[in-house]
């Protein structure tokens, strides 16, 4: 096996070299759990280089650094020797042992120590910085710029243009929308703009250290209407859960309900919430009414006559990745169609992207709306994506193999599912061909009678109504 020796990384942290002797070979590639690029090879003769970059453009979006992770460079027939120590930029972190690539957000290392993080939130506690008209999002723990904070970003920045736009983000391959600014979870700029901002948007539990101020408000979305148990109502009595739950609750100022069963679920499972609930619809959900999955389609390099399946399961309590009920190169192929897979964003970190022919992981699109209007169907099984997917009125498919051990073990339900669903149940992959060969049409009436119990609101003007509720009750100014 031939030898090639790690160069370096450029002084931006976008470009690592290395370098080698003989023939130059066909291929390297930078391969990663979310993202792999390929190298730039040069050089005939007697030597080569590889030059990877470090930055990579996905779904037709930026130009953005690689998601933290371990990659791995691949280069057939080829051992790579050396090594780079840790190298900070303000877009990254990175280092590298052999062919070893450690990606990183462009957080400093001292700030990760225990004395250090006490003095950041000690700081942040004491509210040094005058309150400014500004927002700080947050969707999923910063692992994208997505959902509900996405859809009242977009609607803000179009009326009350002088908002200023925070994001937080895991690290900066996360895009987050035109104008905003993103603040890398657990810098001192992100505790700065959590701190200074008027307005928090969040879409699940608040992290780290909360310390409420004077003037500043917290709008919780959350991130669907549920059919699972959640917090109080979650199987077992553990008195640590009931505080954690009753601490929480407390931070939020405003909870948005995608509509009235939700509100109801919501509030007491969270302690009996008894602030103002907006029941407006998701806003999320407004592009479903009247949008295109064109521009999706051509992002993702998917004609627009294919036939196009997406799997979205929910995640489990305990297992970290997603599900394995589906075998997507199987299905693409069973079926004659491409098949989108989108885990949970609890298994976006942990996970690793599904690929084969016809297969395309999209758990990192921060849009899921795009990805729905995408798709001629969805495969589910108890997520909340199933109360959104509806408002499309396109087929869906029960996939639930361990809907016993889901419902008696792990989560328990709200309502029957098998009485409800708005599509067919099934325990196996062949089965679920069978159902996606079926006339859907025997579904019709029980899915006139979901959408108007779940989808009544959502009209394709929910994030209209609520930024003007923000505006009006002087939450922000325009």
């Amino acid at each position: 096996m031939r030898l090639a020796t790690i160069e370096g990384i450029d002084q931006d942290g976008t470009v690592l070299v290395v370098s080698g002797e003989g023939e130059r070979p066909e291929e390297a590639v930078l391969d990663g759990p979310r993202a792999s690029v390929s190298a730039r090879l040069t050089g005939r003769g007697r030597t080569w280089k590889a030059r990877f970059p470090l930055r990579a453009a996905r779904w037709g979006g930026a130009l953005l650094p690689l998601p933290s992770g371990e990659y791995r460079i691949r280069i057939p027939g080829v051992r790579v020797t050396g090594s780079v120590p840790m190298l900070l930029t303000d877009h990254l972190r990175v280092a590298v042992a052999g062919d070893a690539v450690t990606v990183g957000p462009p957080r400093d290392p001292s700030l990760e120590s225990a004395e250090a993080r006490a003095a950041l939130e000690r700081r942040y506690a004491a509210h040094t910085s005058p309150l400014e008209n500004a927002a700080f999002f947050e969707s999923f723990y910063g692992r994208v710029a997505g959902d509900n904070p996405l859809a009242i970003d977009r609607e803000l920045a179009r009326v009350a243009p002088g908002v200023v736009r925070y994001w937080s983000v895991v690290d900066l391959s996360v895009e987050v929308p035109d104008g905003a600014i993103a603040v890398v979870e657990g810098t001192a700029a992100w505790w700065r703009a959590r701190s200074v901002a008027r307005l928090l948007v969040v879409n699940d539990w608040l992290r780290r250290t909360y310390a409420r101020r004077a003037g500043q408000r917290v709008l919780q979305t959350w991130h669907g209407t549920p059919l699972k148990r959640l917090a109080l109502h979650r199987p077992g009595w553990q008195p640590r859960r009931w505080g954690a739950v009753l601490k929480e609750s407390r931070r939020w100022d405003v909870l948005l309900a995608q509509n009235p069963y939700a509100a109801r679920t919501l509030t007491r499972a969270y302690a009996f919430f008894r602030r103002p609930v907006w029941v407006e619809g998701y806003p999320r959900n407004d592009a479903l009414v009247a949008g295109d999955g064109g521009a999706t389609r051509r992002a993702l390099g998917i004609g627009a006559e294919e036939r196009v399946l997406l799997y979205a399961p929910t995640w489990r309590d305990d297992r970290e990745r997603m599900v394995d009920f589906v075998d997507p190169a199987r299905l693409a192929e069973q079926t004659g169609s491409v098949v989108l897979v989108r885990g949970h964003s609890r298994t976006l970190l942990p996970g690793e992207s599904a690929s084969g022919p016809r297969v395309i992981d999209v758990t990192g699109f921060a849009d899921a709306s795009r990805v729905m209007l995408a798709a001629d169907a969805l495969i589910t099984d108890y997520s909340s994506v199933m109360f959104d997917f509806s408002v499309t009125g396109r087929p869906m498919y029960f996939l639930v193999p361990d809907l016993e051990h889901f419902r008696g073990d792990l989560r328990g339900f709200y309502f029957d599912l098998a009485e409800r669903a708005p599509g067919p149940l099934v325990t196996s992959q062949d089965a679920l061909v069978e159902a996606l060969e079926a006339d859907p049409a025997e579904f019709g009436e029980r899915y006139r009678a979901w959408r108007r119990r779940f989808n009544a609101r959502d009209d394709g003007r929910a994030a209209e109504r609520v930024v003007a509720r923000i505006l009006d009750q002087r939450l922000l100014e325009r």
